[in-house]
């Protein structure tokens, strides 16, 4: 019997292992990563608990070593996706009705298994699909999931607690329902751990999931999957889709019961699926929730005062860990003029320390960008700069793509503020700086008014005026601000997670803000003693009622004489 206000164990962030030569993990994870690669695996669409082989495959290669296969992914069908849609619709009566602590448990036993016998398998798959370093994979395949799924409960439980008062008499309650119909996830390559959140966030609240990964993610998402699966979640819950974007999405799109979407990608492809739901509307039982965090580009602006070694370092840190492929990445730097010297100096020396290769080695900062068509824009950028007058290829600006796509840490000195590098989103490893001899309100000015987006950014200065300033001043630059610190790197529960104007929807990943959204509240009001007449006791009356009564029959009596 369900007769508990449980509390979930208090969340705490997982503690990041560092991977230090010596360590065990370091050992484990060195292992685990040689264990995947002498074997292949076939990553299969996962409808109602069954796996699916659809014949329509490709290949799972290392984007650090293209000569390895790591195995092949069944791309999902339209018949796939009609039969989840069906089967979501029919697994959401049960999951629906399942105590809250039911739910949370799968989620509450799914990050004690990550913390531990998942911890290097997951790690290792992102390390090899997604080309992620060890410390990488660590901060967001393990440490973010285990704090998604963790923190997520406990938000979900503080939701439940919001209960509205009650007068005397009267009972009133809120109920946090699952949307009517299904959640469609889109998740990208970059984060695992958002590819986990996608789906998991609305499935705890009660909602069923269609799940799409991006393609290059697949080898991740399938130990998604298997981790989910042995953390008891029933067949049907979340329906496991790769595959091509418009034989997913389109079936989806078109059905009445979709719900909501949760999304992250790109800007362009947050878009295209907005205008799709909004021109079926009149197909949808009720308007569908949309979520979405898209595209960046992040900036650091940097005053005079600021430290020129922590500026260095918040740029190559923010710019070139996972190959700038974060939607956070530092991306346009802004420095004033007489500090430039020597953070150019500080990031001469840093560079120089950095290394590009395979993540097998982990002694490489710097991997692989994810395939061939990212390969081809970053560098088209940096051969555009280099035959470009006012911009200096101030550091790095080489790549190479026989074994791997592999693009070097690159800064680009830009005269012009407005050069395609400054403005232009490229989620690679390229970092433009514009030095500037305006003023620095003036400087603020353009931070704000240069980018569509407004997902994260960040401001050095040794002066509390000047962050003061620059915060008021860049309030709806970026949903994500950090003073003397990198833009990027945002902790579950500490950093809540997301960005407007053209970077999404800013419902904070991380927080209860985004639970919120996959809850359909109804408002109970429960009388205890309801009335049995209509009557109010305003209508009883009084000597002028009796008055006013009499004085109203008399002039109606006397009207038709006073017309004749």
């Amino acid at each position: 019997m369900h007769n508990a206000i449980a509390s979930p164990p208090s969340p705490v962030n997982e503690p990041v292992l560092d991977y230090a030569p010596g360590s065990p993990e370091r050992a484990r994870l060195r292992a685990e990563v040689a264990r995947q690669r002498g074997e292949t695996v076939e990553v299969l669409p996962v409808v109602d608990g069954r796996r699916v082989e659809t014949g329509r495959t490709e290949t799972i290669r290392p984007p650090h070593d293209l000569g390895h296969t790591l195995g092949t992914f069944h791309k999902a069908r339209t018949e796939d996706v009609e039969a989840a849609i069906a089967g979501a619709l029919d697994a959401r009566h049960d999951w629906s009705r399942l105590d809250w602590t039911d739910r949370a448990a799968v989620f509450l036993k799914a990050a004690d298994l990550l913390a531990g016998p998942f911890r290097d398998r997951m790690n290792a798959a992102t390390m090899l699909g997604q080309s992620k370093n060890p410390y990488q994979a660590e901060i967001d395949a393990a440490c973010e999931m285990i704090d998604f799924f963790r923190f997520n409960v406990a938000f979900y439980r503080e939701m439940l607690e919001e209960q509205p008062t009650s007068s005397p008499g009267v009972w009133n309650r809120t109920e946090y329902r699952p949307l009517e119909g299904f959640v469609f996830a889109v998740s990208p390559f970059n984060f695992t751990s958002i590819a986990a959140n996608l789906p998991t966030a609305p499935a705890l609240l009660g909602n069923t999931v269609l799940w799409k990964p991006a393609p290059t993610q697949t080898y991740s998402a399938q130990v998604i999957v298997d981790l989910l699966e042995e953390a008891g979640m029933p067949p049907g819950v979340i329906q496991f889709l790769p595959g091509d974007g418009a034989d997913v999405g389109d079936p989806v799109l078109a059905s009445p019961d979709l719900a909501g979407l949760h999304f992250t990608g790109s800007t362009q492809t947050f878009n295209h699926l907005w205008h799709t739901i909004g021109s079926n509307l009149d197909t949808y039982k009720a308007y569908p929730r949309i979520v979405g965090e898209t595209g960046g580009k992040d900036f650091i602006v940097a005053h005079e005062s600021a430290n020129p070694d922590a500026v260095a370092t918040a740029i190559v840190r923010g710019a070139f860990e996972y190959q700038g492929q974060k939607c956070s990445a530092a991306s346009r730097v802004y420095v004033q003029k007489p500090l430039w010297p020597a953070v150019r100096e500080a990031l001469e020396a840093q560079l120089a320390d950095i290394t590009v290769g395979p993540v097998e080695d982990f002694s490489n900062f710097v991997n692989a960008v994810i395939d061939q068509k990212s390969f081809d824009k970053i560098t088209g950028y940096i051969d555009r700069a280099q035959k470009s007058d006012g911009v200096e290829v101030a550091f790095g600006g080489g790549s190479r793509s026989d074994d791997g796509f592999f693009v070097d840490p690159t800064v680009l000195v830009a005269d012009d503020p407005a050069y395609e590098t400054m403005e232009q989103e490229i989620f690679g490893p390229v970092a433009s700086v514009h030095v500037s001899d305006r003023s620095f309100d003036d400087l603020l000015t353009l931070v704000d008014q240069t980018s569509p987006y407004a997902l994260t950014g960040a401001v050095f200065s040794q002066d509390r005026q000047i962050l003061a300033r620059a915060s008021e001043r860049l309030a709806d630059a970026a949903g994500n601000f950090y003073l003397n610190d990198k833009p990027t790197g945002a902790v579950v529960g500490q950093q809540p997670f997301g960005g407007a104007r053209g970077s999404g929807t800013n419902d904070k990943a991380g927080s209860k803000l985004n639970l919120l959204r996959w809850a359909s509240l109804r408002s109970i009001k429960e009388t205890f003693v309801p009335a049995t007449h209509f009557t109010y006791p305003f209508l009883d009356k009084d000597t002028s009622d009796v008055e006013i009564a009499e004085r109203a029959t008399n002039g109606s009596a006397a009207a038709p004489a006073s017309g004749a």
